[in-house]
């Protein structure tokens, strides 16, 4: 008794790791415990009858083992075919000798019929289609209408410029908003990943294809919110001078006082120093004159400050000044610095005509503007000892005899107005080019932000 309880607990145990197994390995049950190969033949031929492009297969089983032949339009339902067999319960090997078809026309067969199906299924989302395009248009329109009023913009925004970006960053955002409403409707959504996924490495290879054009318009956008400079100024950006006539989205663009453009990079301008000479209407010229060793160096301070402050174009308050640069071995020179308003005098002019009645006023009171001279030492008379100065000769380098002058020099003030020519040129330049310009003359710029 003790013996078959044994025999048979260990039976139940194999049953059931059998059971086991054959869960854990997906096999396929065919119904009975006794399994023959006609069963087997007859479970798989209606699984693969049920599986479209598998039911030109035929099954064939001896002994356990079956044998798979047929062709197939496709090597991977081969495969399948295998391991559907291989799952059956009972199967002991699996012999596959499916073909691959070669005939074009039944290899083709398949994509017009996945054709066909994709276009029936097209038709059928059309009016879904139509809900969709007709939501992004309406979220569209909205936001397009939103940008389109001047109100708030123009008053976030410091230029017109700015609130012209604004404007499309509205219309960006609603437009992208439509376009995620649509996907939504259309059952889309994880398209808008994979769409965002490859805009965001496109955009990042055109950054990097187009670097100094987006710099140059970054830096566009810096310069007209704190305008270091407005139109008509007269500026020095590193090692170029002339009048603002634009600043563009690339570029900003002076004209030399010859009348020549100059196109500097934006991002160049934002990261160069700037000087600019009409942010200060009051100028300060500055002029050098040179008198004789002997002369009276105080004396000739004030003939010529007094002629200074005499001219209606220099300032009173500040006041000229003046003072002896330096004492070299033939003469005193002195430094004269006035001011003037360039809104009402032109800056060269006023100290051409500045120099020019100061150098009259000194030569009219006895004053000899030096010229260059230089010691010579007689040949053979050079030795050890201290030199004598009585064997030097002074020499007037390069001198000619010169004409006298006709008349004689005017005391009167010249013209010192600003050229009127060159207003003109700018003024003409500046109408061509407002259309694209991003200054403004009445905008406060980075000085006073």
């Amino acid at each position: 008794m003790q013996k078959f309880s044994t025999l048979l607990f260990a039976a139940l145990v194999s049953l059931f790791a059998t059971f086991a197994w054959g869960q854990e390995n997906g096999l396929i049950e065919t119904g009975d415990q006794t399994i023959g190969d006609s069963e087997i033949d007859a479970r798989i031929e209606a699984i693969l009858d049920q599986l479209d492009g598998l039911q030109t297969v035929f099954v064939t089983v001896r002994s356990g083992v079956v044998t798979l032949r047929g062709k197939v339009r496709e090597i991977a339902l081969a495969d399948q075919a295998g391991a559907i067999a291989s799952r059956v319960k009972g199967v002991v090997a699996v012999k596959n000798q499916i073909e691959e078809v070669t005939s074009l026309s039944r290899r083709l067969s398949p994509v017009y019929e996945r054709l066909a199906h994709r276009v029936v299924q097209a038709i059928g989302y059309l009016p879904l289609l139509a809900v969709a395009v007709v939501c992004w248009g309406a979220i569209f329109m909205v936001g397009w209408l939103a940008a389109r009023r001047d109100w708030p913009w123009s008053r976030i925004a410091p230029n017109a410029f700015i609130a012209e970006l604004l404007r499309q960053m509205v219309r960006l955002a609603f437009f992208v908003l439509g376009a995620v409403m649509a996907l939504d409707i259309m059952g889309a959504t994880a398209l808008l990943g994979t769409i965002l996924g490859a805009a965001g490495i496109v955009g990042l290879a055109i950054g990097f294809a187009v670097r100094d054009t987006v710099e140059n318009y970054i830096a566009s956008i810096l310069l007209s919110v704190r305008q270091p400079f407005r139109p008509k100024d007269y500026i020095c950006i590193e090692s170029y001078e002339g009048f603002v006539i634009a600043l563009t989205s690339r570029a900003t663009i002076l004209m030399d006082p010859d009348g020549n453009h100059i196109r500097i990079p934006n991002a160049a301008v934002f990261k160069s120093n700037i000087t600019n000479y009409s942010r200060n209407p009051q100028r300060r010229f500055v002029f050098k004159l040179g008198i004789g060793p002997e002369g009276n160096s105080d004396k000739a301070l004030e003939i010529v400050l007094k002629r200074i402050k005499a001219l209606d174009f220099v300032l009173s308050d500040p006041g000229p000044d003046g003072w002896i640069e330096e004492i070299g071995d033939s003469t005193i020179n002195l430094t004269f610095v006035a001011w003037i308003d360039q809104n009402q005098t032109s800056f060269l002019k006023a100290r051409s005509e500045a120099m020019r009645l100061a150098k009259r006023e000194l030569e009219a009171n006895g004053f000899t503007l030096p010229e260059p001279t230089y010691r010579v030492r007689m040949a053979g008379e050079g030795t050890m000892s201290a030199p004598d100065t009585t064997t030097k000769t002074s020499v007037v380098a390069d001198r000619q005899e010169k004409p006298v002058a006709e008349t004689e020099e005017t005391s009167a003030v010249n013209d010192t107005s600003p050229d009127e020519a060159v207003t003109r040129k700018i003024d003409e330049e500046r109408t061509h080019a407002a259309k694209g310009d991003l200054l403004s003359e009445k905008d406060p710029d980075q000085l006073n932000g």
